[in-house]
């Protein structure tokens, strides 16, 4: 069976525990309230202010936290409580109810009125501009009830469908077929890293590496995110010794390089990031983004890049770019890695020389907690059927029968492709505009006309991905009936943390604005690319259509097969070929500098200095970055809740 020699090297960071324990206790239970009230509001803050939350950093720190007080208790966390705490954190601060916050710009904004949609946006989405709701900044009315009746129904079929086909997958993929899924250790080894002992952090190196880098974090989120958040409590204007996502260089470079984005974004996380990506994958995103430089200028020149004018910034710049040419080639290049994944799953079952056991589906290890494989079976019919009849209640003009595909044939089939190239090659298969294309169809075949279809829940899904979830949970010995105990506890702190914070982010200002830095430089942007898409479903000459062209969108195609045909030829790094569509996609480039730098550090420096153990060291280094960073900015959310809502007087 094929194999890059690179992700090869992930392959036996772990290997499966033999005992297996729940990890589910009083301890639980506390986590996911410590999480959803405590993590939840400073996640949600950082997103909208620098444009990332603070997930993985939560995750640590209430790691650390509970592993202290157990310490100070006489007893220690086991490894299967610690994974369930990072478990149910990723969980929590999934913060759903922050998409009602983006709804409510939706509707507002200056793109809807622009490209005359406004009107068109469904009243369970968000109220229209003039609603009473909107004027007073509050999800606390009426106008909110059916959108936050239809989130809450939608998360909890989400949730049930956790362990429907993405389970039956890896148990296809990982227990009978045994595929290696090289990444999935890297997951597991920063929670494995807390779990040591008081005599294991004497002669291990875990706990060491992650406290270098969680004070390197430190260090950093104080003047990245604290500075400015506690500055602007006290002056004018905020401090930002480190501009806010980037620094501007496009209007200075716009001679030299016109129709070309350019800037760089000073996050020291995506120096880490860079070290724990596969580097083929990072150099092969530069080489897209080389190439971009080049060739934008020379497609400016000839009348491609022609809405691109002087004095535009990066938002603007990569508008008008993807409008005229990188929206199209950017689908050609996503289709061809979607046949590239179908290619490999393809030749991986010819190479297969070895007699496949699915006896295994229905006799797993021994304590793992499995549940029956086809009760996960009848959880994802269940759930689809489930998805097929809202649908077609909130879009009763369109097709149904094309939800029906969407769930039980387009979803299978991608999932597959997606959980085999997960487990060969530890790669996500997305196949592109299938969504939206059929959306398209329905409106010119079908007689559908609106932009409802846009915003209903549709069933298609990608469930390949959560099998390397499920191979995380295998790797750290946690029987899966903890995970689902966990996830019963979860959802209702969920649902209530994430309605009561977002209203009183909501309330503390209008968002996005200039208390909220990233959404208000990239939401427009956003916003833009969202609704042009969804003119594609109205009468008349669509601005999706004019964007679209068949021509790029085959050479697009064309050059993705062309290069991975190129690099298997002379046996190079397929990774390279993932890099290169990513630095192509022409989204905002400003961080590929710094995670460039972190690979070639990691390469170069740290691998020949450590050896193999740097594979184990970078993610751990990462995840203490992470926390170090998430520290500060909960105490900066802290203080700016705080003061502000004493200031302002928010309820």
């Amino acid at each position: 069976m094929y194999q890059d020699k690179e992700l090869r090297e992930y392959r036996d960071l772990l290997q499966p525990p033999s005992h297996f324990e729940e990890g589910f206790g009083w301890k639980t239970v506390i986590g996911a309230i410590f999480i959803g009230f405590l993590m939840m509001p400073g996640s949600m803050y950082l997103q909208l202010v620098i444009g990332q939350g603070i997930g993985p950093a939560a995750r640590w720190v209430t790691i650390i936290l509970f592993a202290e007080v157990a310490k100070r208790s006489y007893t220690e966390l086991k490894q299967q409580e610690v994974f369930l705490l990072y478990y149910m954190a990723g969980a929590a601060l999934a913060s759903p109810f922050q998409g009602l916050l983006w709804n409510q710009y939706l509707v507002q904004s200056d793109a809807a009125r622009m490209l005359g949609l406004t009107e068109f946006i469904p009243a369970w989405v968000a109220p229209q501009p003039g609603a009473g709701s909107l004027l007073e900044r509050t999800f606390l009315h009426g106008d909110w009830l059916i959108p936050i009746l239809l989130l809450v129904g939608a998360q909890l079929i989400q949730r049930i469908d956790h362990f429907g086909l993405g389970y039956a997958l890896y148990r296809i993929t990982s227990d009978v077929e045994k595929l290696p899924f090289p990444m999935a250790p890297v997951g597991a080894l920063g929670t494995m890293a807390l779990a040591e002992s008081a005599e294991d952090r004497k002669t291990g190196w875990k706990w060491r590496v992650f406290s270098i880098g969680g004070v390197i974090g430190l260090g950093f989120g104080a003047i990245y995110v604290l500075l400015p958040a506690l500055s602007g409590l006290l002056l004018a204007e905020p401090v930002r010794l480190i501009p806010i996502p980037w620094i501007e260089l496009t209007r200075y470079t716009e001679d030299a390089l016109p129709a070309v984005a350019t800037g760089i974004q000073l996050d020291m996380g995506l120096l880490f990031i860079g070290m724990v990506l596969p580097f083929w994958a990072v150099i092969g995103g530069l080489i897209g983004l080389i190439v971009t430089v080049v060739a934008n200028p020379m497609l400016y020149e000839n009348g491609i890049l022609h809405r691109w004018h002087e004095g535009m910034g990066t938002v603007e710049t990569v508008f008008a770019n993807n409008f005229d040419f990188y929206m199209s080639f950017g689908i050609g290049l996503g289709l061809s890695i979607g046949a590239i994944g179908i290619w490999q799953v393809i030749r991986s079952f010819m190479q297969h020389d070895r007699q496949l056991d699915f006896k295994a589906l229905f006799n797993p290890p021994k304590g793992r907690g499995d549940i029956n494989f086809w009760l996960s079976i009848g959880i994802y019919v269940a759930s689809t059927l489930a998805y097929v009849a809202l649908c077609v209640w909130l879009v009763p003009s369109f097709p149904w029968v094309f939800f029906l595909l969407y769930g039980f044939v387009y979803t299978p089939v991608v999932s597959y492709v997606t959980a085999r190239m997960e487990g060969v090659a530890g790669q996500y298969v997305s196949l592109p505009m299938v969504r939206e294309a059929s959306f398209i169809a329905g409106a010119k075949y079908f007689g559908y006309s609106g932009i409802e279809i846009w915003y209903a829940p549709i069933p298609i899904h990608n469930y390949g991905e959560a099998t390397v979830q499920f191979r995380q949970i295998e790797l750290t010995g946690t029987s899966l009936r903890g995970i689902i105990k966990a996830e019963l506890v979860v959802f209702p702190v969920v649902m209530i943390a994430s309605l009561i914070f977002s209203q009183f982010l909501w309330r503390l200002a209008p968002i996005p604005s200039s208390n909220y830095p990233f959404a208000q430089e990239l939401w427009h942007l956003q916003a833009l690319n969202s609704l042009l898409m969804q003119t594609s479903t109205l009468e008349g000459n669509s601005l999706f259509f004019q964007a679209l062209s068949g021509k790029i969108v085959g050479m697009g195609l064309g050059l993705g097969i062309a290069m991975y045909a190129l690099l298997s030829v002379f046996g190079l790094p397929i990774m390279l070929v993932y890099g290169v569509v990513r630095g192509l996609g022409q989204s905002t480039p400003h961080g590929m500098i710094l995670e460039v730098v972190g690979a070639l550090l990691g390469r170069f420096y740290f691998l020949k200095k450590y050896g193999k153990r740097w594979r184990h060291y970078a993610p751990v280094l990462l995840a203490g970055f992470s926390c170090g960073m998430g520290l500060m900015g909960m105490f900066a959310m802290g203080c700016t809740l705080i003061l502000k809502s004493l200031g302002r007087l928010a309820y």
